[in-house]
């Protein structure tokens, strides 16, 4: 019973948390996915081209392996789904979730490679050894920048921000700019002179009686 109980700042369950990140994760691989397709495709379609048969010892290992780590790339892409399938309704969501997960940062490790290779491969074909190799290393540089330190940097400005938040919470004044005021006279602070001339009245009067 203590799986469907509210868990969660969205008021979820354990189930209804683990299939909302399901779904969530899945609308990101669906854009992950979509840039390998095109990557697998060029690189298949690149072994028929006419000018393939020029291309020297370095370039067919570069191509090779980049071929190979843009399969890898969408196996751990589509493994998620093969995954689900085969564990379906049968009350393992939240596994599958952690499992795909991991699945999907290894996939996007191997695709900075697989990125990296080809764009290594078409400059060194076009303008030589060096500038391929300095076009690869800005295309492995930009890829971890973009998807690993980014990532760090906002997830510590957050933090950073909540522990601010925090401080300026917990350094607020009191009320009347930091003097305390005395409880009997809480009840006649703010409040207009008629007022207090109105409730002292009542009690002179009770006085005398």
């Amino acid at each position: 019973m203590a799986e469907h109980r509210p868990c969660t700042a969205r008021n979820e369950t354990p189930l209804q948390r683990a299939d909302r990140n399901f779904v969530e994760l899945l609308q990101e691989l669906r854009v992950t996915q979509t840039g390998v397709q095109i990557l697998f495709a060029f690189l298949l379609s690149l072994a028929f081209t006419s000018r393939f048969g020029d291309l020297d010892t370095v370039q067919r290992v570069t191509y090779v392996v980049t071929l190979l780590l843009a399969v890898l790339a969408a196996a751990l892409f589509t493994a998620p789904a093969a995954l689900h399938r085969s564990l379906f309704q049968q009350g393992a969501k939240p596994r599958i979730v952690q499992v795909s997960s991991r699945l999907a940062t290894t996939g996007l490790s191997v695709l900075v490679f697989a990125f990296s290779g080809s764009v290594l491969l078409v400059v060194d074909v076009t303008t030589g050894r060096s500038g391929g190799i300095i076009a690869g290393v800005a295309t492995f540089l930009v890829c971890v920048g973009l998807w690993g330190v980014l990532p760090r940097l906002v997830r510590r400005a957050g933090l950073r921000g909540e522990a601010d938040g925090f401080g300026e919470r917990a350094g607020e004044e009191p009320e009347g700019g930091g003097v305390e005021i005395p409880a009997p006279m809480r009840r006649t602070v703010g409040q207009p002179s008629g007022l207090r001339g109105a409730q002292a009245h009542p009690e002179t009067s009770t006085r005398h009686r």
